[in-house]
């Protein structure tokens, strides 16, 4: 693995002081509320030179959880668009039993643009920080029966790059620190306040580059587990990134980028890695922009909310960005996509490809090697990517739009003969979502197929002997109580096993499948490879063999598809652009 370095920011500045309970006047001193108990651990964060005080998981005693501990200044001011500023430390003990508020957007009362903050959940087992200066303090510290660091998994929301907060339920992360990881959960900037791209920024950034702060948002948060997280009983030599959907996107593009190298040592991609030629790539939060094109965006849209400059932005109240979020690109106007509701626009506001945080295209990183060779876990669901379980076609509509797209390329017939319309409201629907399907898990199979092929050839120039095994799934179980089936998303509950946090009729099949799901994610986040004791055998992908693992309704390999759809698929992906 590369070495570690860590990087402390272009700037200090105030001390945090918010959120402080009780003065600390003296080492080993407790003051008032500050006291510390089994139920409010405090935890002495060396690089602050500050404590912080969590408490125990509200849902698994056996939890404790540290809330909105800051990784970043307020990016305020003359720090919005730039990157993230280190923060100080702060007199007192930090209460971090609550979550910061979200990051801004819209849809959302509570938020904040001093949003730069993380969620910490470890195992109460673990020896927690109390040392100053090689000395005990005595404060807050419960005793630990195990001095053994766990594995780390930093977790990115999704959200379109538009809405998301770590305090959504669905991220809680007790019922996996309950299997032996210390969990994080980050919060980044959004919209145009994290992926606003303009001719000024990028003049004075000193990279030539701008468009990706949520991005470096998301890396000072890496450094800062890299530095702290010892003090709540994590490795930094072991840390998986991973995410959903935009977070699997954001997982990706740290892969790619040498502003994260030697920071992480796995990947896990939810709804994730994508084959750059698929012609859904554009709906995908997984796409990006071109810089030039980006910073005409951004001038056009400051130019929309009546702003002429950098400087009047900087200036501007926070709410004049709340709706940047909703804005969409056209990606697929005059396009023969541009009226099929798979191929959704993507979010306006979305990274770039600068040549600094994002050095290249997906397509050059895979076939090249030369970033970041880990482990990586991805995978889709049923229901995403242009499948539901109820697409609402006739047999004439289906063949219209299949022939409509199909045929632009020349390849209609080839189509229908894959994926027959039948006879039947019915059939059609089950066609186009077996397309869509198959579609997902072989585009699915060739990024792995891919990225193994760009590890190997780093490998053989560079001699060295990192690992490179990639693990490909197909979530395919839908959670009770609604009728979207195994919708985007509808794998979280289940992998951070934390059905407890919502409120759906849960039956023993789902904590079943919870248990069995985060125990894969578990063992990949403690070894590189999901399998362990009592699950089924997970085998890694291979360029040689089309499948993937099926999980939440079965637990087996799936063909990717026929050899036949493969073809058809490999030539459908060859006529798009690449990303």
């Amino acid at each position: 693995m590369a070495m570690r370095t860590f990087f402390l920011g272009l700037a200090v500045v105030s001390a945090v002081q918010g959120n402080v309970i009780g003065t600390r006047t003296q080492v080993g001193s407790r003051s008032g509320s500050a006291v510390a108990s089994a139920e409010s651990p405090t935890v002495y964060i060396d690089t602050y030179t500050s404590y912080v005080q969590g408490n125990r998981s509200e849902y698994i005693n056996s939890v404790y959880n540290f809330k909105a501990i800051p990784f970043a200044s307020a990016p305020t001011g003359e720090y919005r668009w730039r990157h993230p500023q280190h923060v100080s430390g702060w007199t007192g003990i930090r209460d971090a039993t609550k979550f910061a508020p979200a990051c801004p957007q819209s849809g959302v009362t509570d938020y904040s643009e001093d949003c730069l903050y993380l969620n910490i959940w470890t195992p109460d087992s673990v020896k927690l920080n109390n040392v100053v200066n090689n000395t005990d303090t005595g404060i807050g510290v419960v005793p630990a029966n195990t001095t053994e660091t766990l594995p780390v998994y930093i977790f990115f929301h999704g959200g379109r790059f538009a809405s998301g907060t770590t305090s959504d339920p669905t991220f809680d992360g007790a019922g996996l620190a309950a299997k032996g990881v210390v969990v994080v959960t980050v919060s980044y900037r959004m919209g145009a306040l994290g992926f606003l791209a303009h001719p000024e920024l990028s003049a004075t950034s000193g990279s030539n580059s701008s468009g990706n702060y949520g991005l470096v948002d998301q890396e000072a948060a890496l450094h800062w587990t890299n530095e702290n997280i010892a003090s709540f009983g994590g490795d930094y030599t072991r840390i998986t990134i991973g995410g959903q959907s935009a977070g699997a996107a954001s997982a990706l593009d740290h892969l790619n980028t040498n502003l994260a190298a030697g920071l992480f040592e796995q990947v896990i991609a939810e709804s994730g890695a994508t084959y750059p030629s698929n012609p859904l790539i554009g709906s995908l939060a997984e796409s990006y922009r071109q810089l030039s094109t980006a910073e005409e965006q951004g001038v056009s849209y400051l130019a929309s909310i009546g702003i002429k400059n950098i400087t009047a932005a900087r200036a501007a109240p926070v709410e004049l960005f709340l709706d940047s979020g909703n804005l969409n690109d056209e990606t697929f106007k005059n396009t023969v996509f541009a009226n099929n509701s798979a191929y959704i626009e993507p979010p306006l506001f979305r990274p770039v490809l600068d040549g600094y945080v994002l050095p290249a295209t997906y397509q050059e990183m895979l076939i090249r090697g030369d970033r970041a060779i880990v482990p990586v876990l991805t995978g889709g669901n049923l229901d995403e990517n242009g499948a539901t379980p109820s697409p609402g076609f006739t047999v004439a509509s289906y063949k219209a739009q299949a022939a409509y797209e199909f045929g632009s390329v020349g390849m209609a017939d080839e189509y229908f003969k894959l994926w027959p319309a039948g006879s039947s409201n019915e059939s059609a629907d089950n066609a186009l979502n077996t397309f869509y399907r198959d579609q997902t898990k072989v585009s699915v199979w060739r990024w792995a197929s891919e990225y193994l092929a760009g590890s190997k050839r780093n490998v053989s120039i560079t001699g060295s002997d990192d690992t490179y095994q990639t693990w490909t799934y197909y979530w395919t179980h839908a959670p009770p109580g609604q009728d979207e089936g195994a919708y985007h998303g509808s794998e979280l509950n289940y992998a951070f096993n934390n059905l407890y946090a919502t409120d759906l009729p849960w039956t023993t099949e789902d904590y079943e499948i919870a248990d069995k799901l985060s125990s894969y994610w578990a063992n990949f986040i403690s070894t590189g490879n999901p399998n362990g004791d009592g699950l089924a055998h997970w085998p890694e992908a291979t360029a040689d063999s089309a499948v993937l693992m099926e999980l939440g309704d079965a637990w087996k390999t799936v063909e990717a598809a026929s050899e036949a759809k493969i073809s058809f698929m490999e030539k459908w992906f060859s006529k798009w652009p690449v990303y």
